[in-house]
C-alpha cells in the first residue's frame, strides 16, 4: 500500500494518538521538531517508540545546520550554515589553484557525515537537506542556508555533503526546487512569485538539479509560484514535476511535498485549499510523500485526522489511485546498514577527524 503521508507528533513520547495515526496505512513516516527533543537518551526512545508502531515508518527531520537544526543540545554538533563552506571555497589560502574549492569539499563531507552519523546514532532514519537554493541575495528565508549564488559551487558543495550522509548510511533531499533564492517571499506566511522565464531558472536555479540527478534520493519542491511556465506553484505542478524534473532533468528519487501547513502552500485558483484537497493536488501533479507539520499540538491534532480520514475516503471513492513505484521510492529513503551507537561513534576515528574539517 502506497504510504504518502508524513506527519508530525506533541512531545517527547508517543501519545496513544500518536500511535493510532502512525498505524494508520496510508502514513508514512514522522517529522521530528524541536519540541520532540529533551536529550539524546529520550529521542532514542522515542525514535525506538516510533518503529515499534511500524518497522517502515520514516523518521524525518529538518536538520541543515545553521540556523534550521532541530536537535543543539547533549554532545549535538552545532553545524555551520551552508554558506560558510561557500565562503570556504571562495576565501581559504591556497598555494594551488581549486586548493579552498577543495578544502570546502572535504569540509562538506565532514559536515554530511557528521550530520548523518549523529541523527542516526539517536534513531533519526532522514534529514532534509541539502538545499541546493542559490544565494541571490534576496530571500531572507533562504539567505545563509545557501551554499553560494553560483550554481557550480553550490552543486559541488551538496554533491560533497550527499556523500558525507552516504557514508553515515543516511539518503539525501535536494530542495527547494527549481529554487526559491529568487523571491523574496516567505512561503510560510505567503506565496512567494518568481518572475522569470524558463529558460533563466533553468540555466540558474534549477541546474544543479540537473547535474545532480544521478545523485539525488529525494527531491522538495518550492512552495513558489513562477507564472511564466505554470499558474501552479511548483509543488502542485505537473509540468513542474513530472515534465520538467522527472522527463527534462532526468530524476528518479522521491518527490515531497514542502509542508501543507504553510501559509504559501494551499493556495491555488484563487481560493484556499483544505488540507485533504492540497494533498490530493500535490499527489496527483507528481509527489511521491506529502508532509503536514505542526498540526498535532493544535485542537488535538484533528488536521491529522481529517487528512488521514479525507484521503482514505479519496481512495475508496477512487479519487486517488495509490502509486506503487511512489512506495517503492519512500522504502528506498530508510537505511540500509545498521548505525553506530552513539559511544562507538564517538571514538571512531572518521568521525573525529569529520569534527576536525569543519568550519
Amino acid at each position: 500500500m502506497h504510504a504518502p503521508l508524513i506527519i508530525d507528533i506533541a512531545g517527547t513520547r508517543l501519545t496513544d494518538a500518536d500511535r493510532a495515526r502512525l498505524a494508520h496505512p496510508l502514513v508514512g513516516g514522522v517529522i521530528l521538531f524541536t519540541r520532540n527533543w529533551r536529550d539524546r537518551s529520550q529521542l532514542q526512545r522515542l525514535c525506538a517508540q516510533i518503529k515499534r508502531v511500524r518497522r517502515d515508518l520514516l523518521i524525518c527531520v529538518d536538520h541543515e545546520g545553521g540556523r534550521v537544526q532541530r536537535f543543539r543540545t547533549d554532545g549535538m554538533t552545532h553545524l555551520p550554515p551552508m554558506r560558510d563552506l561557500g565562503r570556504l571555497w571562495r576565501e581559504a589560502p591556497e598555494t594551488r589553484p581549486g586548493e579552498a574549492a577543495l578544502a570546502a569539499c572535504n569540509a562538506a563531507t565532514a559536515a554530511g557525515y557528521v550530520l548523518g552519523a549523529e541523527l542516526r546514532a539517536c534513531g533519526v532514519d532522514f534529514s532534509f537537506t541539502p538545499v541546493l537554493d542559490l544565494d541571490h541575495g534576496r530571500s531572507e528565508v533562504i539567505g545563509d542556508r545557501a551554499f553560494d549564488g553560483d550554481a557550480r559551487v553550490v552543486t559541488v558543495l551538496a554533491q560533497a555533503l550527499m556523500h558525507g550522509l552516504r557514508l553515515a548510511g543516511m539518503a539525501n533531499c535536494g530542495k527547494h526546487f527549481p529554487g526559491h533564492g529568487w523571491a523574496e517571499a516567505d512561503s510560510h506566511v505567503d506565496l512567494p512569485v518568481d518572475e522569470r522565464p524558463l529558460e533563466a531558472i533553468l540555466s540558474e536555479d534549477a541546474a544543479p538539479y540537473g547535474w545532480l540527478s544521478a545523485s539525488l534520493d529525494a527531491v522538495m519542491p518550492a512552495h513558489v509560484l513562477y507564472p511564466q511556465v505554470d499558474d501552479r506553484p511548483a509543488g502542485f505542478s505537473r509540468r513542474w514535476l513530472q515534465d520538467i524534473l522527472r522527463g527534462q532533468l532526468g530524476f528518479t528519487g522521491a518527490i515531497f511535498s514542502d509542508d501543507l501547513g504553510m501559509a504559501g502552500a494551499r493556495r491555488l485558483a484563487g481560493r484556499e485549499l483544505t488540507y485533504t484537497e492540497a494533498a490530493l493536488a500535490a499527489l496527483q501533479a507528481g509527489c511521491d510523500l506529502v508532509l503536514l507539520c505542526n498540526q498535532s499540538t493544535q485542537q488535538g491534532g484533528v488536521a491529522l485526522d481529517e487528512l488521514i480520514e479525507g484521503l482514505a475516503r479519496a481512495y475508496y471513492e477512487g479519487r486517488w489511485v495509490p502509486d506503487e513505484t511512489a512506495e517503492a521510492r519512500r522504502r528506498a529513503l530508510l537505511p540500509a546498514t545498521p548505525a553506530l551507537a552513539w559511544d562507538d561513534l564517538m571514538r571512531s576515528p572518521r568521525y573525529r577527524h569529520a569534527l576536525e574539517l569543519l568550519p
